[in-house]
C-alpha cells in the first residue's frame, strides 16, 4: 500500500485541474495571494466534506495530524483557521459554482439513463429548508426570531444527479424560485409537488414545448371534456381530459389538461396527477411522480452525510462556497460510482472514502473492500501506529 498515494490525493486528481485554474484566472481569485491559493482552499474544504470535519478547529487539527502527507496534496505546512475563514469570506463562491457545472458536464457522460422507456429528459424540482441562527446569519431572516436558508435543486433522473442548485432566504416561496431559476428545455418533463402549482407558469412550460407532471389540488375546479382508455389492472382508475373551470385559473391556462386518478396499494390511497402530456401511458405518469421521491432521498442524504447544516462562516459567500464544494464532492462520488460501475450505493462509497481518506491505498482496491475487510484493514493500520 505504501506505493500508492492517499485516497484524498486520488480524489483531487479526478477534479479537472486545467479548468479549475482557468476559472481562477478568469475570476482573478489568486491576485496578491502568496501561500493559500484557491486550489488550496478547495482542497481543504473537500477534505472537510469527505472527512466529516465539523469546525475550523477540527479541520486545522486534522490537517496538522497528517502533516507528513500534506505535501502530496499541495497544501502548505499549516492551514490556520483564520486563513481558511478569510478565504471563505472574501473569495467569490462563483468559482466553485462554475466548477460544479464543469464537473457535472463530465459526470453526465458516464451516468446511466433513467429507467423509463421514453427518451425525454426527465427532471424533478424541489427545495429543502436549512435552519440558521438569525443573530449569526442576518441575511437569512425567515420569521421575526428565526433564520433559514432554502436550497432549491433540480434533479436529473439520469443517474439522480443534481443538475441545478440555488440558495435563497427562507421567505422565498418554492414557485417564485422555480419561475426565477428554472430554465425550461423543450421536450423535457418536469416533475414537482403541489407547492409548485401555478397555471401561468404551466402555460409558460407548455408554450416552450415541455411537459409537467404534478399532483392535482383537491379543490381544483374543472370540467371533463374527454376520456382516454384505461387498461385493466395497473392501478389506474380513470384517465380524463379536462379544462379548468375557475375564473382565474382558466384565464391563466386555457388549454386541455390530463387528469389521471391512480390507486396506490402501498399507501392505500387514491392519488390524482395532472399533466399536459397526452402520449405517455397513464401508469407511466403515476410512476414518474412516484420517482420524484428520489429528490427527497437526495436532500436527506446530503443533510446527513455532507456538511451543509452547519457552516464554517456566516457570510452568504462563505455559506455558498461550502455548499458548492459539498455538491462537487457529491459529483466526485457519483463519477467514481458510475465510471467504475461500483455495485454499492453512494452512501457506502462515501463511508469507505471517509474511513480511508488519508490512507495510502489504490482507489480501485478501496472499491473492492467489503465492510469486514475494511474493519480488518483499519485494525492493521492501528496496530502499525502503536508499534511505531
Amino acid at each position: 500500500m505504501s506505493h500508492y498515494n492517499t485516497i484524498m490525493h486520488q480524489l483531487l486528481t479526478l477534479v479537472p485541474r486545467h479548468q479549475f485554474d482557468k476559472l481562477a484566472v478568469g475570476l482573478d481569485t489568486d491576485r496578491y495571494v502568496k501561500t493559500f491559493t484557491t486550489w488550496n482552499q478547495f482542497s481543504t474544504l473537500l477534505y472537510a466534506q469527505a472527512g466529516g470535519k465539523q469546525s475550523l478547529r477540527d479541520i486545522q487539527n486534522g490537517l496538522e495530524a497528517q502533516g507528513g502527507k500534506l505535501y502530496h496534496l499541495g497544501l502548505p505546512a499549516g492551514v490556520k483557521r483564520s486563513t481558511l475563514s478569510d478565504a471563505n469570506k472574501n473569495r467569490t463562491c462563483t468559482l466553485f459554482e462554475n466548477l460544479f457545472y464543469t464537473m457535472l458536464a463530465r459526470c453526465k457522460d458516464v451516468t446511466p439513463k433513467h429507467r423509463f422507456r421514453f427518451k425525454n429528459p426527465l427532471y424533478a424540482f424541489d427545495a429543502t429548508t436549512i435552519s440558521l441562527c438569525l443573530e449569526a446569519f442576518p441575511w437569512g431572516k425567515f420569521k421575526a426570531a428565526k433564520g433559514a436558508m432554502k436550497l432549491h435543486c433540480q434533479l436529473d433522473y439520469d443517474g439522480n444527479l443534481p443538475c441545478f442548485v440555488a440558495a435563497t432566504d427562507g421567505k422565498c416561496s418554492d414557485i417564485r424560485a422555480a419561475k426565477h431559476f428554472l430554465a425550461v428545455v423543450p421536450d423535457s418533463i418536469y416533475c414537482f409537488d403541489r407547492g409548485y402549482i401555478d397555471f401561468a407558469w404551466f402555460r409558460y412550460i407548455n408554450k416552450n414545448n415541455a411537459f409537467f407532471v404534478t399532483r392535482a389540488k383537491e379543490n381544483m375546479k374543472y370540467t371533463v371534456v374527454g376520456q382516454q382508455d384505461v387498461p385493466a389492472g395497473g392501478g389506474v382508475l380513470s384517465d380524463e381530459k379536462i379544462k379548468l373551470a375557475g375564473t382565474y385559473t382558466f384565464r391563466e391556462y386555457a388549454y386541455e389538461l390530463r387528469l389521471v386518478r391512480y390507486y396506490d396499494p402501498e399507501r392505500n390511497v387514491i392519488l390524482e396527477f395532472m399533466t399536459n402530456n397526452f402520449s405517455l401511458a397513464a401508469s407511466t405518469i403515476a410512476h414518474i411522480y412516484r420517482a420524484r421521491w428520489q429528490i427527497e432521498v437526495f436532500f436527506k442524504w446530503i443533510k446527513q452525510n455532507l456538511k451543509i447544516k452547519s457552516f464554517l462562516g456566516t457570510s452568504l459567500n462563505a455559506v455558498m462556497t461550502q455548499v458548492w464544494v459539498a455538491m462537487c464532492y457529491y459529483l466526485l462520488l457519483a463519477y467514481i460510482k458510475y465510471q467504475t460501475k461500483y455495485r454499492f450505493s453512494i452512501f457506502y462509497l462515501h463511508r469507505l472514502v471517509r474511513e480511508m481518506l488519508m490512507e495510502r491505498i489504490s482507489l480501485i482496491d478501496l472499491l473492492n473492500l467489503n465492510e469486514t475487510r475494511l474493519d480488518r484493514l483499519k485494525c492493521q493500520e492501528q496496530q502499525l501506529v502503536f508499534q511505531f
